[in-house]
């Protein structure tokens, strides 16, 4: 059993999910002490425990600690990763609801069963756009397009818009099994092609929308970079507003997003998202802050190396390398003065 310190660096629930996709992946049981222990409530919150029997489930994993603020836990996988149909809502682990991010559950979930030898449909339900987690569209424009690259297919496709504090979104993805990973070089991202956006709400005048697109179009034109976003108004079962920003270089992209709240203006919310793009553009970087993390576990399993420049290095994406390693799947480098990091999988 593989001890895992679940405090460890950034100490939050990215060890988990790392910890459980490998775990599935890999056939080896865990023991996570310490999960989330640093945060300001410690143990497993809806979504994490969510991704916790999800992860169970596919693998028909023995559990031990699967508790709201558990912060211990006992994972046991009882089998191969099982293609199928699956179902998951995070309003399933805790009384009165929760708006806990599907994309968490989605991310430990994805790689096993792009692995599995058999397709795979998944629903998901709660948060689908809500603060520190990748919203649904970061996902569908900028993380799923480059795991394509290294050849894992799969789509999602966005059924209900689910905000904080209500979630209630759904999500469904499908996956293609019996992937082969190939490594990833993204050293140079090339010129910017174009910024595309959305500027979305659910159960608010269709004037909000329409104000966050015209903002940052305004404010990004401003900067010479060519730009379209469109205005919509779509189905939620609760008030929310957003605009989703996609970043279009020749051999990369990168997202960037500002979610609306009360007292906060349209264009506030527009300007959030345009600044945070603009001081990525501005690093010359290829992958984004988010995304240098995400991809570690990806590289890992691929057959070649792969290596990459972010625009920063990532308490998230050091601690991740970190985890990845316990279980000898690769050797991670990451070159703090050059903002690079290199993945050499182990032969196995």
């Amino acid at each position: 059993m593989i001890e895992i310190d679940g405090s460890y660096g950034e100490g939050g629930g990215q060890v988990l999910r790392t910890s459980l996709s490998l775990a599935a992946i890999t056939g080896k049981p865990i023991r996570l002490v310490g999960i989330r222990a640093g945060r300001k409530k410690p143990g497993l919150a809806a979504q994490h425990l969510t991704a916790v029997r999800a992860a169970a489930r596919i693998c028909n994993a023995y559990l031990r600690g699967d508790a709201l603020g558990s912060t211990l836990l006992e994972f046991t996988p009882g089998t191969a990763v099982q293609a199928g149909t699956y179902t998951f809502d995070v309003s399933d682990a805790q009384t009165g609801g929760s708006a806990g991010a599907v994309t968490l559950v989605l991310q430990t979930i994805l790689l096993p069963l792009a692995l599995a030898t058999n397709d795979s449909q998944v629903t998901l339900r709660g948060g689908t756009h809500v603060i520190f987690s990748p919203t649904v569209t970061y996902i569908e424009h900028v993380y799923l397009p480059i795991l394509r690259r290294m050849g894992i297919e799969a789509k999602v496709k966005l059924g209900a818009w689910g905000w904080y504090p209500q979630g209630r979104g759904e999500v469904e993805m499908q996956v293609s099994g019996s992937s082969q990973l190939s490594g990833i070089n993204l050293l140079e991202r090339g010129d910017l092609q174009q910024v595309r956006g959305l500027a979305v709400v659910t159960e608010l005048p269709s004037h909000i929308p329409q104000r966050m697109a015209s903002r940052a179009e305004n404010f990004l034109r401003q900067t010479r970079l060519k730009v379209a976003i469109q205005a919509l108004r779509e189905k939620g079962v609760a008030p929310g507003a957003g605009i989703f920003l996609t970043a279009e270089y020749q051999n990369s992209l990168a997202g960037f997003g500002g979610l609306g709240r009360l007292r906060l203006s349209a264009e506030t919310v527009a300007e959030i998202a345009c600044q945070q793009l603009l001081e990525f553009h501005h690093t010359g970087a290829p992958v984004d802050e988010h995304l240098g993390d995400q991809l570690l576990l990806p590289a890992a399993l691929a057959k070649e190396v792969s290596q990459y420049r972010v625009a920063k290095i990532s308490t998230h994406l050091t601690t991740n390398a970190v985890i990845i390693e316990q279980f000898g799947l690769a050797q991670i480098t990451v070159n703090q003065a050059e903002n690079l990091v290199m993945i050499a999988p182990l032969k196995r």
